[in-house]
């Protein structure tokens, strides 16, 4: 299908020829993708194609069966580009600090609001007291959260799942990111909760003074229309379509046309 692509010097992801099955279930059967720096993407596609697990491969969650993962060392002059496998596990925590993550289910920790902003901060960046706090109090003032004391103080088990999902944010932001990756952002929020997500996605993204890289697996198709991302589409382990917004709602494929009128009750289901 469609193939989208961009010079090969500002690739921030490149996926080869990747392969990953579980026992004799094979879920990706040779994925070729390249992310390049900037790029707003969305992995989309039918119900147990392998977005997360593809997702979970290029954050290192999972092991691959084979094929290559390259990122980019954004710690190293000029920003080369070194493949996953290569790497130890210092150097794997080392450029994570560089990426953020918005699991599905948010992945808040017990405690409170700033228990769960001052970890990474404290573990990854290496920051202390008032750094953290200011950190702290700008990130939730950029995803429209309270950033007084009362409120850093709230357990997270009180909030809304607009409120969570939007602290899962606001998380991600604190380790200002390159890349931030999101796992189907908008599931289980209400629709005006979910367009504030989509608003704050699409903000975060174009962030005055960054060149951030957005990657997002999701459902959603109202997302899909609001933010009109790049389309990256998998099909039986594969890429199948690779484009435009544009190119991908008008398409008359009898693989994309049945997944697209059907993306609400896809993501309605997986609420």
């Amino acid at each position: 299908m469609s193939s989208f692509t961009k010079s090969n010097t500002d690739i921030e992801i490149a996926v080869t020829g990747l392969h990953k099955s579980f026992h004799e279930h094979q879920i990706l059967r040779g994925v070729d993708l390249e992310v390049h720096q900037g790029d707003l993407v969305a992995i989309i596609g039918g119900s147990g194609c392998g977005k997360t697990v593809l997702l979970n491969c290029i954050l290192g969650l999972l092991t691959i069966d084979s094929g290559k993962i390259k990122i980019i060392d954004h710690d190293e002059p000029d920003n080369p580009i070194v493949e996953f496998s290569h790497l130890d596990e210092a150097d794997i925590n080392r450029t994570r600090a560089h990426w953020g993550v918005v699991f599905q289910n948010n992945a808040l920790f017990s405690g409170s609001v700033y228990d769960n902003l001052e970890l990474w901060l404290r573990e990854v960046k290496n920051l202390e007291g008032d750094e953290i706090q200011q950190i702290s109090k700008a990130v939730l003032e950029a995803v429209d959260l309270p950033s007084d004391k009362a409120f850093m103080g709230t357990e997270t088990s009180s909030l809304s799942g607009g409120m969570a999902k939007r602290l899962a944010v606001a998380r991600a932001l604190s380790m200002d990111p390159a890349v931030i990756f999101y796992d189907e952002p908008t599931t289980g929020l209400d629709p005006t909760s979910a367009a504030l997500i989509q608003d704050l996605i699409q903000a975060t993204h174009d962030e005055v003074g960054k060149k951030r890289t957005t990657v997002i697996v999701t459902h959603d198709k109202d997302l899909l229309i609001r933010l009109q991302p790049r389309i990256v589409m998998l099909h039986e382990g594969q890429v199948f379509f690779d484009g435009t917004f544009n190119d991908f709602a008008t398409s008359k494929s009898p693989v994309i046309r049945p997944y697209f009128d059907l993306m609400p009750i896809l993501h309605q289901r997986a609420s």
